[in-house]
């Protein structure tokens, strides 16, 4: 069953954020995960929205998604973005 992580950030320092992005990708490819959605200016259609960005990423089943959220490469980078944004993060599996 797939499982999506589903990120809402709020910048606080966006230096640090743009560092973590521009590594991202080289971690993520490693470990099966789709990158669905990156949207840095999405529409509120209902309520109250405080954030700046949705990421929601694909991954083939829950062991995966820890996989990837608990590796040394991830971690790494993560640093920076924890120091950068402000995030709800959420795994949330599919039908």
């Amino acid at each position: 069953m797939s499982v999506y992580i589903i990120a809402q950030l709020k910048f606080t320092r966006s230096e640090l954020y743009d560092r973590y992005q521009a590594r991202f990708m080289d971690v993520f490819k490693k470990f099966r995960g789709k990158l669905l959605v990156a949207d840095a200016d999405p529409v509120v259609l209902e309520g109250e929205w405080p954030r700046d960005k949705v990421v929601i990423m694909e991954f083939p089943d829950d062991a995966t998604a820890k996989e990837f959220q608990n590796s040394p490469e991830y971690r790494e980078i993560a640093v920076d973005r924890k120091a950068g944004a402000d995030a709800i993060v959420l795994a949330v599996r599919g039908l």
